[in-house]
């Protein structure tokens, strides 16, 4: 088991900090709800960065997003922009130093780290096998980011395993599954678990 010090609330927290750098029309007291509404409604994960920013620059009014409230206390309208924040928060799972500079290992990393922690005879089912869970693997895009990044990985170390050997590997499925269940996956989970007989035994 591995943990990664992110969350969806991390992502909450750097979209704020993004949106109060350029965006003065946000009332101070609604910050934090405004950089939640932003993330859940408009955030999508994208598949290179670098590209992602000239598309906005290249064509801002295709991309850049309008979100409207109203001030909780004065009852005024006011209207945010949203542009490079759309993927800048989904993108600290895939490039966590953006948010914490003390914590570098990507998502991706950390699912291949934890396959190959396990048995070799059990990996290639792993690999072929990770299923999505929670509000956060929600974002658009997300699954295919994530099965494209570890199979890079997971593809550049058999090429280096076929140089050193001399022999080809079989290639290595990877599969990222997403799902009906998926932003509910750890408490449908656990409930099952604990209606079981066994559970009660043990836990009574």
């Amino acid at each position: 088991i591995k943990h990664i010090p992110i969350a969806g609330r991390d992502i909450t927290y750097f979209v704020q900090q993004l949106l109060r750098e350029r965006e003065p029309n946000i009332p101070p007291e609604q910050s934090l709800e405004t950089a939640k509404a932003v993330k859940e409604r408009y955030s999508y994960v994208c598949p290179d960065i670098s590209k992602e920013f000239a598309k906005y620059d290249n064509d801002p009014a295709k991309w850049v997003k309008t979100y409207e409230s109203t001030h909780a206390i004065s009852k005024k309208k006011f209207s945010v922009d949203v542009g490079y924040e759309r993927f800048l928060g989904p993108e600290i799972f895939f490039h966590p130093e953006f948010a914490n500079p003390d914590f570098t290992t990507s998502i991706s990393e950390t699912v291949d780290n934890v396959v190959q922690g396990c048995p070799i005879d059990v990996r290639r089912g792993l690999y072929a096998n990770v299923v999505l869970s929670g509000g956060s693997t929600l974002f658009k895009d997300f699954g295919k980011r994530l099965q494209r990044d570890i199979k890079r990985t997971v593809d550049s170390r058999l090429k280096l395993s076929e140089r050193l050997s001399g022999h080809k590997p079989k290639p290595i499925d990877c599969k990222v599954i997403s799902h009906n269940m998926q932003r509910y996956a750890v408490w449908f989970g656990g409930s099952m678990l604990a209606s079981t007989p066994e559970f009660y035994q043990v836990c009574h």
